[in-house]
């Protein structure tokens, strides 16, 4: 589905110059309408024509298909990849090389198949929704093991990229959490791989892979317990050194919280927030400190905590589980602020209009045109960068310099060495970064979003360069950028900062070379970036 050229000029002023107008009266109304009609085809869905029972059918098609392209001259085929449009997945990128590539129908992979409780383990389909996924195990007094913040997130669409969440800390990297890949290959045939089976070579390699091995057809996840209730402590800080030291104490804690995150909203300053399991069914006291978040006349979650830098000390408040686990789905973390300016944040508008939001993510992507996808790009960052636990006071304040943009986001996660020869596309923790006794490392997701500070004061901004230095520093710690973002690293460069060995010989030993494209094809910007790198270089 494209925008028609015609309508480019029109879009383009209008998203130059009259974004808040268009996102209130546009976006936002249209995405209330789609959000709704979804929910409304998704319970009856659920309710009367959800068929688990009919999954191996669905395989068998998406099988027949690959086989039939597979058994087809070696001229007349063309690389692999799903048939779901490029606007619908919330990478920044418009996926271009679908345009030339065969597509395989999967749309229909949609349904939640079972539930082991004594396992632990929910099996689906890859393109189950975060928020479906997410209420039904609530249901359930369960939620995943990671458990992304934004509902459109699919959880086949994570298995294939990367997944963290506040919970990381304890249980990794979504990758860690997944239990079985089942999935078919450029020949057709149907595997099932898990970390200890004949496939686990191809359970390594599949995560950050993005669909350049095989085609997902079914996940098995790791799940958790829960609790109706969140106990979240919020403590203010205003000296770096002891924000980075409180975040690295209690995510490596014998008995650390459930979550762990911090808001930075300066160099040296952070609130970081603690959250438990609890049940307050029968405390009276504890429900006047029940915080609502997800209510839609509440602020913008950042803009809550932002509110506890006032604080002398921790505060402490209790927010239902799937608030807490939605808490920045309206507000879209921050990024929400860059397209409509503080007035969705107004207490007017989120009274009267508040219940119109969030705006659906990939509906965002829907009518942009090359000059808003380059501006994006230019004027924008977008980025989640893994970096080793003992950088963060470094990695805040190169964030600071290269881009200015507050809030920053820090989640831990562990990151784990599975040893020699299982390594996946992600670096090992090197070994300075081991945890004593244990085969991981602390990590977190550094996450920079928003209007870089040269660009909201008009003042000169290097958009490629910047980001390059970023990526330099990124590799030269051991660590990498989630591939949903744009990136600015030639093929050598990506080659050095992440770990291809395995990827590599998995691609010739499952029959994926000349049938599915190359991992770095799918994820280089479909934007010359070394044009406007030299246009920087002249300009500035």
């Amino acid at each position: 589905m494209k925008v028609p050229k015609i309508l480019y000029p029109i879009i383009d002023v209008v998203a130059t110059h009259l974004r808040p107008l268009a996102m209130m009266y546009v976006v936002l109304p249209l995405s209330f309408i789609l959000r709704n009609v979804l929910a409304i085809h998704a319970f009856v869905y659920n309710t009367f024509l959800a068929s688990p029972q009919l999954h191996q059918s669905r395989v068998d098609r998406v099988s027949a298909c690959v086989k039939r392209r597979f058994e087809l001259p070696p001229e007349k085929q063309k690389p692999m990849c799903t048939a779901r449009a490029a606007w619908m997945n919330l990478s920044t990128r418009f996926a271009t090389y679908k345009e030339s590539s065969e597509r395989i129908y999967v749309a229909d992979l949609c349904d939640i198949i079972s539930l082991d409780e004594k396992n632990m383990i929910v099996r689906a389909e890859p393109l189950v929704e975060v928020g479906t996924m997410t209420r039904w195990l609530q249901k359930r007094g369960y939620m995943l093991a990671v458990n992304l913040e934004i509902e459109e997130a699919t959880l086949g669409g994570l298995a294939m990229a990367v997944g963290m969440s506040t919970y990381s800390h304890i249980s990794g990297l979504y990758q860690e959490n997944v239990v079985a890949y089942e999935v078919v290959l450029a020949d057709g045939t149907f595997v099932r791989a898990t970390r200890d089976n004949e496939y686990k070579d191809l359970w390594h390699a599949l995560p950050w892979s993005h669909g350049s091995l095989a085609l997902l057809v079914c996940l098995e996840l790791k799940v958790i317990p829960t609790k109706p209730y969140v106990h979240v402590k919020y403590t203010p800080f205003h000296d770096q050194k002891k924000y980075c030291d409180y975040i690295t104490e209690i995510s490596l804690a014998k008995d650390p919280p459930d979550f762990v995150e911090a808001s930075v909203f300066s160099e040296e300053s952070a609130v970081v927030m603690e959250g438990r399991f609890v049940d307050i069914t029968y405390d009276p006291l504890k429900w006047l400190q029940i915080n609502h978040v997800g209510l839609w006349y509440k602020q913008w979650f950042w803009m809550h905590v932002k509110g506890f830098l006032s604080k002398s000390g921790p505060v402490n408040e209790y927010v239902p589980t799937l608030e807490y686990v939605f808490r920045h789905n309206r507000g879209i973390f921050w990024a929400l602020r860059d397209q409509m300016g503080m007035i969705g944040n107004n207490v007017f508008f989120r009274y009267f209009f508040g219940w119109l939001s969030p705006p659906k993510v990939t509906f965002l992507k829907l009518p942009a045109t090359p000059e808003i996808r380059v501006e994006m790009m230019c004027q924008r960052v977008y980025q989640d960068i893994v970096l080793p636990l003992r950088t963060l006071p470094e990695a805040i304040n190169k964030a600071s310099k290269l881009f200015g943009c507050w809030p920053i986001l820090v989640y831990p996660s562990r990151v784990y060495d599975h040893g020699e020869g299982n390594r996946g596309i992600f670096p090992s923790p090197p070994k300075e970064d081991l945890v004593p006794g244990e085969n991981y490392g602390m990590f977190y997701d550094l996450g920079v979003y928003g209007i870089p500070h040269a660009v909201r004061k008009k003042l000169p901004y290097k958009a490629v360069t910047n980001m390059r230095e970023m990526e330099d520093y990124t590799s030269s710690v051991g660590g990498g950028p989630f591939l949903y973002a744009d990136t600015f690293m030639s093929k050598e460069e990506f080659g050095k900062m992440f770990n291809l060995d395995l990827y590599d010989k998995v691609r010739v030993k499952y029959g994926a070379v000349g049938h599915f494209p190359e991992l770095y094809d799918k994820i280089k910007p479909e934007i010359d970036y070394m044009a406007i790198l030299d246009q920087e270089n002249k300009t500035y």
